[in-house]
């Protein structure tokens, strides 16, 4: 996620167990650019352990084509298009999801790409612009062009984040590829995950906004399925506190954090992304961007998102998490279905 899971997000992730694999945020191509420094820093300073995939957005070929070789002088496992970005400045530019609405525009990046990438090439993609109508069009373009990989967020650009996913069109992707399928949408909780592999048959997952929420969530999926566990470390005192849950979930243990956890968790967030050079109304302004997913898991009538965004200072800023969140209650492992406006950032970005 641009500007946001960034390489110092990166290494507070790995102290919660972490994913299984990394997508940088993406490098934005076109014909005068060069490889974002910053970007390029989660590829050669990877604090994970884990294989990193290169991201790329753009819509010229030759650019595309150009940074992709330069991408695999570096220590990558993939090189991926997005096709999915649903971001107003990006999609205006015929870029990201924006593409979807240019079928053949779409066949021939991908077989540029598929030629000048000599490793493994991916794209992660919606199921439509306006309308997931064209996305059985799309399918026979991605197969043609041999992916190793292909992530579809089961909604159009056009729905950005405010409806349901559409999980029968990742279905839909899963029975028509012949490489593996990941599944992207809510993915908000261990037990929307195992329903969410169930319905649609997926690979596996890729997961954004839900992490931001929930930095143990990838830890809590090894928990609750069987085929995601590994010997992963997994820090900041889970284990201490793992809770068994019930009825038909009683296969797995899942760790539940308390309000007390998530509150340092956003103490250490605070200190990974702070940086010297950045002035403190800033560095608030970007915690912000985080709390943005965080504050739909805290209370049911959204009133930490109200007073989380009229902070300007960090001791504001604390003193509002101090009162949400110093607490050892459970928190719930499902975000709240709080009542957005459609202009609201987490309805439309």
């Amino acid at each position: 996620m641009q500007d946001v899971t960034d390489l110092p997000f990166w290494k507070l992730m790995v102290a919660y167990g972490g994913a299984d694999v990394y997508f940088t945020e993406y490098f934005r191509v076109h014909s005068t650019s060069t490889l974002e420094k910053w970007i390029l820093k989660s590829i050669t300073e990877n604090p994970t352990g884990r294989p990193v995939v290169a991201q790329m957005i753009g819509n010229d070929i030759p650019s595309l084509v150009r940074t992709a070789r330069e991408l695999q002088q570096y220590p990558i496992a993939a090189v991926d298009l997005n096709l999915g970005c649903p971001a107003p400045v990006v999609y205006r530019k015929c870029a990201g999801g924006g593409l979807l609405r240019d079928p053949a525009r779409v066949d021939s990046i991908l077989g540029a790409l598929r030629d000048a990438v000599k490793i493994k090439f991916t794209v992660k993609t919606r199921i439509g612009f306006d309308s997931p109508a064209v996305f059985d069009d799309f399918l026979p373009i991605f197969a043609k062009h041999s992916l190793d990989l292909l992530t579809v967020h089961g909604r159009t650009v056009y729905e950005m984040y405010r409806t349901e996913v559409h999980y029968d069109y990742i279905a839909r992707a899963v029975a028509a590829m012949s490489c593996p399928v990941l599944a992207n949408g809510n993915v908000h909780s261990a037990h929307a995950a195992e329903e969410i592999l169930k319905v649609t048959g997926a690979h596996g997952l890729m997961i954004g906004r839900g992490a931001i929420r929930n930095p143990w969530l990838f830890h809590q999926i090894r928990q609750r399925l069987p085929v995601a566990r590994a010997s992963r470390p997994c820090g900041h005192d889970v284990r201490a506190r793992e809770m068994e849950t019930h009825g038909q979930d009683a296969r797995a243990t899942i760790f539940v954090p308390r309000g007390c956890d998530v509150l340092n968790y956003i103490r250490a967030l605070y200190d990974a992304v702070c940086s010297p050079d950045v002035t403190e109304s800033a560095q608030v302004q970007k915690m912000k961007k985080y709390m943005n997913y965080v504050g739909v898991g805290v209370d049911a009538e959204g009133q930490f998102l109200h007073q989380i965004r009229r902070v300007t200072t960090q001791a504001e800023f604390f003193r509002v998490c101090d009162t949400f969140l110093n607490h050892d209650r459970p928190m719930p492992l499902e975000p709240f279905p709080l009542k957005l406006k459609e202009t609201d950032l987490m309805a439309t970005e």
